[in-house]
This record gives C-alpha cells, structure tokens and sequence, in this order.
C-alpha cells in the first residue's frame, strides 16, 4: 500500500453520501494520533463554558472518576464513528449519549458550540497549525463537517450551521462570549490535565505538563485562571509536533484501522464492553453498568430536544433512543 492510497480513496467518496466513511479513515488510517489530540482537545475547550464545566463539576464524575469518563466518551463516539447510527453498536452508543445528556438541563446553544469543537478543531490542529504530515482538503473538511451535522440531527440538536465556515464563526464567537471561570470547570480541567500526565512515564510528566500547557490558547489559561505558558515552551511544542509531522509524512501508510481497542490509554473496560451500558446513570438507573460483557439488546425511543422534559419513565433510568 502506497503513502496516499487512502487520501486517494477518499476522493473518490461522496462527502455527504459516505461523509461517515470518510471521516472515519481519517481518523483511524491517516491521522489517528492528530485526531485523537485535536479531538481531546476539543472537548477539554468545552470546560470553560461555566454552564458545561460548572455542570461536569457538579457531578463530581470528572473529577472522581476522570478515567472511566475519559475512555466512555472515546467509546462512545468511537462506536458511532465506526459502526454509523443504524441497529447494532453504533446507535446503542448514540441512545445511550443521549440518555445521558437528557438527564440534566443543557441549553441547544452549548450542544451547537460543543458540536462545533469536533467540526472546528481537527482542521485547525492539521492545517491551521501545521500539526498533520499533510493538509486536509476541502473535501475531507466537508465530509468531516458532515459527518458531525449527521450526528447533531440524531441528537435532536436545532440550528445546526450548514457548512464549515459557519461553524468556524460560531465557534469563535460563542468562545469570546462565554469563555469565563467556574470552579466546577478548573476542578474538571485539572482533573483532566492529570489524567494525561498519568499516560506517560513518571520521569516524563514535568516535561509533559509544561509541553500540553504550551499547547494552551489565551482563550483557555485566561478562563481557568492558568499561569500562561512561557514563549520557550510555547516554541518548542510547535517545533516538536511539526518535526513529527515531517518524520510520520514518510512512514508507511496504516493499513489496519486504529480504534480505541488500540488505545492503551483506554483502561476501563478489560474484557469488553457493551456500548448500551457503560456512562453515567444519574438518575439511580437500576441498569448494572460496572459489568464486563454482556449482551446487546434495546429499543427505540424518542429524543426530546434540548430543554425538552424527559418522559418519567426514562427520567426513572429507562433507555432513552435516538431520533431518526
């Protein structure tokens, strides 16, 4: 297989019709490392929404229990992105985000800026900072971003930008209006920022902090109240991911897709897991959720919109589906 047989196949896709196929090689065959990173990041921006950060911290899950909250959200959306939102794994993962997210009042406007983190930052962690061994095309953004509209629809989630820029725009201003500081978000940010450390070696963390710190934005430091990064680290975060690039732009291309049961930060869940049943049940679910394996199985209901009450007997821990 040849450097740019997969860049080649996904030119010759439909970036609407096979935006899901397409946005999963690029995560999975040409940039699982970048994606991965600019993804993560994505969600960690969201913290400093006070309205998301105040509620993450509120349930103490990202806090108490970081790395089973780190390695459901990765499934979760891994399981959607590799098995797309038809019967089977790929929309019990989708019911199950959703029942989670319908337990507690959150606004459309931060699903809209949080949807937008996953349009908005794999390019401007590729393309605009230099952080990929190529460039994303404008076909690839454009499958990316349909991709994400698809699964903004499955959510329920209204007025969904139509295109790439309008996200772009979206994302930014709601960034400038709303960025602020919340306990409940520096507690998950620290949280998190912990976790990542734990990924590497002991004798490697204080070179990793100050090195995932200088990949901070003034957005970001300001809102959690961080001691910026100094221009050293600054500069030398950006020297090492772009020799990194230059170094994978030569190496083979991945023929075996990475997914997150490649991940070996992804601790939770040894022998398996059933995407219907790991997450949250805040509402006292009498679901086991700390099991291993078990079987997959389900029905269909309907999603509220966001703000929309939940009926009681999926505010009792009934499964909540997806809309379709």
């Amino acid at each position: 297989m040849k450097r740019f047989d997969w860049y080649d196949e996904i030119h010759r896709l439909d970036a609407e019709a096979d935006a899901r196929r397409i946005t999963f090689i690029l995560g999975s065959h040409e940039f699982p490392w970048d994606m991965s990173q600019a993804l993560g990041l994505a969600l960690y921006r969201t913290y400093a929404v006070p309205s998301i950060g105040g509620l993450l911290g509120d349930t103490e899950e990202f806090t108490d229990r970081t790395q089973h909250r780190y390695d459901d959200t990765a499934l979760l959306l891994g399981q959607m992105l590799q098995h797309g939102f038809e019967p089977g794994r790929g929309r019990d993962a989708l019911r199950r985000m959703n029942q989670m997210h319908r337990s507690y009042d959150i606004s459309n406007d931060d699903y809209l800026y949080v949807l937008s983190t996953f349009v908005v930052m794999p390019p401007r962690w590729l393309n605009d900072w230099g952080f990929g061994w190529r460039r994303l095309t404008e076909h690839e953004i454009r499958a990316n971003t349909n991709y994400y509209r698809d699964l903004g629809r499955h959510m329920a989630i209204k007025d969904i930008p139509a295109t790439y820029e309008e996200f772009c725009e979206l994302f930014d201003s709601y960034e400038r209006e709303h960025f602020g500081y919340s306990e409940g978000g520096r507690a998950v940010s620290d949280s998190t920022l912990e976790l990542m450390l734990d990924f590497s070696p002991s004798w490697q963390r204080p070179v990793m902090k100050k090195f995932t710190m200088a990949l901070l934005d003034d957005r970001l430091t300001e809102a959690f109240r961080y001691e910026p990064a100094s221009g050293f680290w600054k500069g030398a975060a950006k020297f090492a991911l772009k020799a990194r690039a230059k170094v994978v732009r030569f190496m083979p291309p991945r023929v075996e897709p990475f997914t997150e049961k490649d991940n070996p930060n992804i601790k939770s869940y040894p022998e398996g897991f059933d995407p219907s049943r790991i997450g949250t049940f805040p509402q006292k679910c009498p679901v086991p959720h700390d099991l291993r394996t078990v079987e997959v199985s389900g029905s269909r209901d309907r999603v509220p919109a966001p703000g929309e009450a939940l009926p009681p007997e999926q505010r009792a821990g009934g499964r909540q589906g997806e809309q379709v």
